[in-house]
C-alpha cells in the first residue's frame, strides 16, 4: 500500500494502523451506517436553527440550549460524522497525525459542549417544571450563560492534548480518533482521569438528578389533579414519556462509550475486540441524530412550524393548538399548585 507511506511521523502514524481488523465488506458497512446518521443529523440540525431563527415564536429561553445543542451535533456530524464515514469507505485512516489529532479534538470538543447543552436543559426543565412559582426562573440570561458555560468548558478540557497534556489516538477499528484512553503514562493519566471526571460524570449527574426530580414532580401533580383526570393526565403522561425517552437516549448513546473508557482507565490490561469497541463508539456519534428528534420534534409547537418550512406553508397539523407540551404542563402544574394552596389556606 504504496499511497499509505509518507514522510516523518505520518509514515509510522500510518504503518501502525492494522488494515486487517476488518474485511472491506464490513468498512463498507460502517461507512454506509455512518453517513446515514451524519447526512440525517445535518439535514436536521441545520433545519433545527433556521426554524428557530426564521419564527420570533420559538426564540424563547430554552430555545438557546436547544439551537446550541443543535450547532454542537452540527458541527459533530460535519467533523466527526463525514470524516468517519470517508475513512471508513478507505478502510483506513489516511488524514496522518494531524487528522487525527484535529478530528480527535473536534468530535471531543462538540460532544462534550453537546453533552453539556443537555445539562442546561435538564436544569431548566428542572426548574420549571418543579418550581413554577418560585423566586428562581430560568431566564434570556441564564440561557445564554449556560451555553457560554458549555463551549468554554468543553474547550477549557479538550485543549490540552493539543499542547502535550494527553493526547487523541485512533479507536476502535481504526478509522477515527478520541482522546487516549490506553496510555499508561502519568501525564496522560493525570488528564484523563480528570477529563473524565469533569466531562462525563459531572454532565451525566446533573441529568439523572434533574429528570429524576422532574418525573417525581409529573407523579405528584398528577395524583393532584383529580378532577381533571382527563385531558391533563393525558398531557402529563405524554410529557413524562417525552422525558422518559430524553433520558434512555441519553443513557443509549453515551453511556456505553463511557462505560467503555472507564473500564480501560481502570483496568490496564483489558483488552476489548476493536470491532466491538467501535460499536459504542458509533452509539455516540448517533446522537447526532437523535437528538434533534427527540428534544425538538417531539414538540408540538415547533413541529408545527418545521412541517410547515419544509412544505412550502402547507402544515397537516394545520387545525392543532400551537402549544408545547412543556408549555401545557407549566400551565397545569401552575394551576394545580393554586387549587392545593387555596384548600390548605381554607383547613
Amino acid at each position: 500500500m504504496e499511497h499509505l507511506v509518507q514522510h516523518g511521523s505520518s509514515s509510522a502514524f500510518h504503518n501502525s494502523v492494522n488494515t486487517e481488523l476488518l474485511s472491506q465488506t464490513g468498512y463498507t458497512t460502517l461507512a454506509v451506517i455512518m453517513g446515514v446518521f451524519s447526512g440525517a443529523g445535518i439535514i436536521l440540525n441545520v433545519l433545527v436553527i433556521v426554524v428557530t431563527l426564521r419564527h420570533r415564536q420559538l426564540r424563547q429561553p430554552l430555545s438557546y440550549a436547544l439551537v446550541n445543542l443543535a450547532i454542537c451535533d452540527l458541527g459533530s456530524a460535519l467533523f466527526g460524522g463525514i470524516p468517519t464515514t470517508i475513512t471508513s469507505a478507505m478502510g483506513y485512516f489516511s488524514l496522518g497525525r494531524v487528522g487525527c489529532t484535529l478530528e480527535g479534538f473536534a468530535v471531543a470538543f462538540f460532544g462534550i459542549a453537546s453533552l453539556c447543552t443537555i445539562g442546561v436543559i435538564s436544569v431548566e426543565r428542572y426548574l420549571v417544571v418543579c418550581y413554577p412559582m418560585g423566586a428562581v426562573l430560568f431566564q434570556t440570561r441564564h440561557a445564554v450563560a449556560g451555553v457560554v458555560l458549555s463551549w468554554v468548558w468543553s474547550f477549557v478540557w479538550n485543549t490540552p492534548p493539543l499542547f502535550g497534556w494527553g493526547s487523541y489516538e485512533l479507536e476502535g477499528v481504526q478509522t477515527s480518533c478520541a482522546p487516549n484512553w490506553y496510555s499508561r503514562d502519568v501525564g496522560n493519566m493525570s488528564y484523563i482521569v480528570l477529563y473524565f471526571f469533569l466531562c462525563f460524570v459531572i454532565p451525566f449527574s446533573i441529568i439523572m438528578v434533574s429528570y429524576s426530580r422532574l418525573l417525581w414532580t409529573l407523579r405528584q401533580v398528577t395524583k393532584l389533579q383529580v378532577s381533571e383526570a382527563g385531558s391533563t393526565h393525558r398531557v402529563e403522561t405524554q410529557v413524562a414519556r417525552m422525558v422518559v425517552v430524553m433520558v434512555l437516549a441519553f443513557l443509549f448513546t453515551w453511556l456505553p462509550y463511557a462505560a467503555m473508557a472507564l473500564a480501560i482507565i481502570l483496568d490496564s490490561s483489558l483488552y476489548i475486540d476493536p470491532v466491538i469497541a467501535t460499536i459504542p463508539v458509533y452509539l455516540a456519534k448517533s446522537s447526532t441524530f437523535y437528538n434533534p428528534i427527540i428534544y425538538i420534534f417531539m414538540n408540538r409547537q415547533f413541529r408545527g412550524y418545521a412541517v410547515h418550512t419544509v412544505l412550502c406553508g402547507w402544515n397537516p397539523w394545520a387545525s392543532e393548538p400551537q402549544i408545547s407540551e412543556g408549555e401545557t404542563t407549566v400551565a397545569s402544574i401552575n394551576k394545580s399548585q393554586r387549587v392545593s394552596h387555596r384548600e390548605s389556606l381554607n383547613e
